[in-house]
């Protein structure tokens, strides 16, 4: 997965690096990892999964979510989006619960802790790698307060026929 952080100077907010165009493909989540009180961005980051099945989506996120923030407690998803969603899983020995929620199927709300809320916006699995890139540039950008329905639409992150 690749991680972003919240250190790139303020040019580089609206870009991605040229080598990361390249290398984010379905699997791959961007963040912009600002743990204030204050949080200015409707989105702290984006997540491209490559298919709808909880169980083999969510423990690579978490894991690597882990490695930069520590400890997930849980994971709110929207229980009408994805396949298999049960109301916990154990990545690396540790229990993450798993709550239903209608937050759309566009979004991923993930809290460290007890109160530490990260809203990723998710791309469709299946969606066009173009349409993918610009939508998590946007989500991922400081100054962002565009929503995730809103950025998938305006990206045009439909998805494209299985392979």
């Amino acid at each position: 997965m690749i991680l972003m952080t919240g250190s790139d100077p303020p040019s580089a907010a609206r870009h991605l690096p040229g080598g990361v165009h390249e290398d984010v493909r379905p699997g791959y989540a961007l963040l912009r990892l600002r743990t204030t009180e204050s949080r200015e961005g409707v989105l702290d980051g984006a997540w491209w999964p490559r298919s709808r099945d909880v169980s083999a989506e969510l423990p690579a996120l978490v894991d690597a979510l882990t490695g930069h923030v520590g400890p997930i407690t849980r994971v709110g998803l929207d229980a009408a989006a994805w396949d298999g969603l049960t109301t916990r899983i154990v990545v690396d020995g540790r229990v993450v619960h798993i709550d239903s929620f209608a937050v759309g199927d566009d979004t991923v709300l993930i809290t460290r802790g007890d109160r530490d809320v990260f809203s990723l916006l998710v791309v469709p699995p299946g969606t066009a790698p173009e349409a993918a890139r610009a939508a998590m540039a946007q989500a991922v950008r400081s100054d962002n307060t565009t929503r995730a329905e809103q950025i998938l639409i305006a990206t045009r992150s439909a998805p494209t026929s299985p392979e």
